[in-house]
């Protein structure tokens, strides 16, 4: 059952398939925010999934993530994902990014629960 205040976290190490350089949001080898930000939402969908009905799934609809400070390949990022409010089928989460130094992003993340079968539906018929 999802529960306000449920947490869960996940890691990443920052490599050269995760930088900057790599997802071409800049030209320096440090943790890119897109992976940054990709790294927030798997740490929400991972921890709500299990909680869902068979054929339910969730989809991100908003991140609103600062990336404050560099990673250095190498170096271990984990988000800490917490759910503050759901509202109906809308789950919102606080996420906040740190590696071995301290934060280096936070911010937070929306999800829509969604019937995966309907959805795709959807998609493919736009």
């Amino acid at each position: 059952m999802l529960e306000v205040g449920m947490k869960s976290t996940g890691q990443t190490v920052v490599s050269a398939d995760n930088t900057a350089k790599a997802f071409c949001s800049g030209a320096l080898e440090v943790f890119a925010t897109p992976a940054m930000i990709s790294l927030c939402e798997e740490v929400c969908w991972k921890m709500i999934q299990p909680e869902l009905e068979e054929g339910l799934g969730s989809v991100g609809t908003r991140v609103n993530i600062s990336h404050m400070a560099p990673s250095a390949i190498g170096q271990t990022v984990e988000c800490t994902a917490t759910i503050l409010e759901i509202d109906g089928r809308k789950i919102t989460f606080e996420v906040v990014c740190a590696d071995e130094n301290g934060m280096v992003g936070m911010g937070t993340h929306e999800r829509f629960i969604i019937n995966n079968q309907r959805f795709m539906e959807k998609a493919q018929g736009r």
